[in-house]
């Protein structure tokens, strides 16, 4: 059925309708104990999947359900430029910048080497590994947007991501107290290697306040370097397909990725009132999270048997190596 004919039936609200609904189902959970390290976005996927196994729901409704997980999607992203404050990125110094940086580049590129080594699929390797590197599920929908992959795949990526970085979310916490560090090192650690900003909200807290803002700050250093990761991606692939077909096709711009650092510099700049500013967040939030119902509503569970146990298996790997060489870097700092 086509957009218009979907239009025709009211399927196409529809479909954006259930993801909207499970959305909202998905931020009251989050507000939970032990449920907030997971995470509005993460929980949205779960749920989404539990209801196309449970209850179901009419086929009819694709059109919308994929819209939600697609244009929504770049309309989350690029609200979520918000997020970040440039100038606090700037005032962090070019040390801070340099560490995320050096993590980021290294975690993606040995995700990406042991999800080969273990025949993971490249798409599933390609996501799994931007986010480990990056920012968890936003990474991982951002890039899939952009390489177009399947729903599945994607839904895949962000499981394995959500589980472990909540058990490093765990670990970090029992381990504060004996780890011999100060509570602004700390902070370094969690904001440069754990996958979610919820898990590093969540972990850095303990260690005070101190700890919390400058983890902020390492994780938004990771978040804006999505930018150029998802631009040479787009250009790496394109350029392959090209080679492959013989021909030269255009370059596609991920001009969702531009629309981000708009939204960046229109919050650096103060242009806008701090409240309208939360509110947006908010929202964008809100439609990343319609935008993973959609995902969890496309997948089917035969995909995590089939996949899920190689890619967890790089992703662990490719966690253990971050969180060791965040620790050596402090130490040298």
């Amino acid at each position: 059925m086509d957009l218009k004919a979907s239009l025709r039936t009211g399927s196409f609200y529809f479909g954006i309708g259930t993801t909207l609904i499970i959305a909202f189902m998905a931020g009251l959970l989050a507000k939970l104990p032990y449920l907030t390290i997971i995470g509005q976005l993460v929980l949205a996927i779960l749920l989404g999947i539990i209801w196309s196994h449970t209850i179901g729901w009419n086929r009819s409704y694709k059109v919308g359900v994929d819209f939600s997980s697609k244009k929504l999607l770049r309309l989350g992203i690029i609200l979520l430029g918000l997020r970040l404050n440039l100038s606090d990125l700037a005032h962090a110094g070019v040390s801070t910048f340099l560490y995320a940086a050096f993590l980021l580049g290294v975690t993606l590129l040995a995700v990406y080497s042991f999800a080969r080594m273990l025949h993971v699929d490249k798409t599933l390797s390609l996501l799994t590994a931007c986010g480990t590197a990056i920012c968890g599920a936003a990474a991982i929908v951002a890039i899939a947007s952009v390489v177009k992959a399947k729903e599945s795949v994607t839904a895949v990526s962000v499981g394995v991501i959500a589980v472990l970085g909540t058990l490093f979310t765990l670990l970090y916490t029992f381990l504060f107290p004996v780890l011999p560090i100060t509570d602004y090192q700390f902070g370094m650690l969690t904001g440069g290697t754990l996958h979610e900003i919820a898990h590093v909200v969540a972990a850095s807290s303990v260690g005070g306040v101190e700890a919390e803002n400058i983890a902020i700050i390492v994780k938004l250093t990771r978040v804006i370097l999505l930018v150029p990761v998802a631009i040479l991606i787009g250009y790496f692939m394109k350029k392959k397909e090209s080679q492959e077909r013989g021909t030269k096709n255009k370059l596609p711009i991920p001009w969702f990725i531009f629309g981000f650092l708009a939204m960046s510099a229109i919050n650096t700049m103060g242009w806008l009132p701090a409240e309208l500013v939360q509110w947006l967040i908010s929202g964008s939030y809100l439609l990343l999270a319609m935008a993973m119902a959609g995902l969890g509503l496309n997948v089917e569970l035969s995909a995590f048997k089939k996949m899920g146990l190689q890619i967890f298996y790089a992703a662990l790997l490719g966690t253990i190596l971050l969180v060791f060489l965040g620790l050596i870097i402090i130490f040298i700092m």
